[in-house]
């Protein structure tokens, strides 16, 4: 019996992203049968799938996970009770299974009943012929019942992931992703890139309700919110206080555009200041548990501290929406710079104002992307990048950053660890000696012959990007395939 996999099951068994398996079954290596794979044919296209050794999703989400600000120690298993209520529910298909093949078992030694009784009144010819038939009914059923077939690897790490994590799809979207340990749907939701639509994310206001229509949850976290009664018997339920027991359908509002998420004020703590350069801190704020901040990735925030402001790019992506990242360059005309370098700390309180901006991420292209950045224009495109990480949007992402100042690539490891660890990503520092904006330019064009075939991100001070756009815009680059962003 052939096993079909969904994309983003088989991706995640074989380590690869799910644009990898999609230009697979465009070029014909890969055959599909209405959007699912076979086992069968995706072993024979990664041969190299092992259960002894550590695949490569493993190290892809050990990536993810220092982008997002989950540590691997952190990560939990499943509740026991999730988990039995999984292994529970593995055993009752695999006793229908059994149930099934007994039936058919059945079949086939009554139709060679009644092959034995039709012989006895037949012709020779016809006798001869039963009886060959026969004969193959014997064998076959002899080879099913004695012997056992060979262990499928991929089969086996398959049942593991089932009881391990949940597969939910998200309708009407199509998008997909995975309920890890003790996460709730919401969580799972955020940390694999999806904008669901939620509030408090703490069980109080309900924006997060969504109809399960298929599957079965349990509540994992307290909430105040109270379905109502026509609720409950439509299958509504809080995303937030609840997780998955087993694979999911569930009817869910997304957004889709920085317009549909609303202006909110949350006064966040300062987590950690981290000295990147001597011209340059990490600062690192955390919100609340019961007011965390909605967000695109690419978008800003105004800060205020005492009395000094300013609006900063997030960093982060918005798969952790609690740990929220700054890149705050030093600037003696800027009030809020100096306050970062000079007063404040752990513990002192930021208020955030936003999220402001359009720089946000085209999910549904399916462009590979280009990000040209600029000195702390990385800072958007982190995000940015995070967030395609997460949610495995396109078959290819390129990074160009060009240092012009003293602080220079101020998160180069960060970068070459993203290209050691992800095969469809590449990166490509440019320095200002070696020729400035027009060198980046002549190497994204020298790399990529045909620039309409890509997505293209801009961010940097305000002349780098009018100087690359303007150059993009000579060679006749499509305008809807440009976004920018001015830091």
């Amino acid at each position: 019996m052939r096993q079909l996999l969904s994309l983003s099951r088989a991706a995640r068994l074989v380590g690869v992203a799910r644009g990898v398996l999609q230009q697979k079954i465009q070029s014909g290596e890969l055959r599909s049968f209405d959007g699912m794979v076979s086992g069968e044919d995706l072993l024979l296209l990664y041969p190299e799938v092992r259960l002894e050794s550590e695949v490569g999703f493993e190290r892809v989400s050990r990536i993810k996970e220092e982008a997002f600000g989950r540590r691997v120690r952190e990560r939990m298993l499943p509740s026991q009770e999730i988990l039995s209520q999984r292994l529970f529910e593995q055993s009752r298909e695999l006793t229908d299974l059994r149930a099934h093949l007994q039936r058919y078992h059945a079949m086939v030694v009554r139709l060679r009943e009644r092959l034995s009784e039709e012989e006895a009144g037949a012709t020779q010819a016809a006798r001869a012929s039963a009886a060959r038939l026969g004969a193959l009914l014997e064998r076959e059923l002899e080879a099913v019942l004695g012997e056992a077939a060979a262990p499928n690897a991929l089969a086996v790490m398959d049942d593991m992931l089932r009881v391990m994590s949940a597969h939910v799809l998200v309708r009407p979207s199509r998008h997909e992703f995975f309920v890890d340990g003790a996460d709730t749907i919401l969580e799972a939701a955020l940390r694999s890139g999806l904008a669901l639509n939620y509030g408090c994310s703490n069980g109080n206001c309900g924006l997060c309700k969504a109809r399960v229509v298929s599957g079965q949850v349990q509540k994992v976290r307290h909430q105040d919110y109270v379905l109502s009664e026509a609720e409950k018997q439509q299958g509504y339920t809080l995303l937030c206080s609840h997780t998955a027991v087993g694979d999911l359908v569930i009817e869910a509002l997304e957004s889709a555009e920085a317009g549909d998420i609303p202006p909110q004020q949350i006064v966040a703590q300062v987590k950690s200041l981290q000295v990147l350069d001597g011209e340059l801190m990490l600062l690192h704020l955390q919100t609340p548990r019961s007011k965390r901040l909605r967000f695109l990735a690419g978008q800003n925030l105004t800060l205020s501290a005492g009395e000094a402001s300013a609006q900063l790019p997030i960093a982060s992506c918005p798969c952790d929406d609690r740990n929220l990242h700054f890149h705050v360059a030093r600037k003696a005309e800027d009030g809020f710079a100096k306050t970062v370098f000079s007063s404040l700390k752990a513990g002192d309180p930021v208020t955030l104002f936003g999220p402001w901006g359009d720089f946000v991420l085209h999910a549904e292209s399916p462009r590979s992307i280009l990000f040209l950045a600029c000195d702390t224009g990385f800072a958007p495109v982190k995000s940015l990048i995070e967030h395609a990480m997460a949610l495995e949007v396109s078959e290819r992402l390129h990074l160009y950053w060009l240092a012009t100042g003293p602080s220079g690539h101020y998160l180069a490891n960060l970068c070459r660890s993203w290209a050691g660890a992800l095969d469809n990503f590449t990166y490509v520092p440019v320095t200002a000696e070696q020729g400035g904006a027009p060198e980046l330019l002549r190497r994204v064009a020298a790399d990529h012959a045909d620039l309409a075939a890509f997505d293209i991100y801009l961010a940097g001070a305000g002349p780098f990007v009018e100087a690359a756009a303007s150059a993009l815009r000579e060679r006749g680059f499509p305008e809807a395939q440009l976004s920018l962003a001015v830091v």
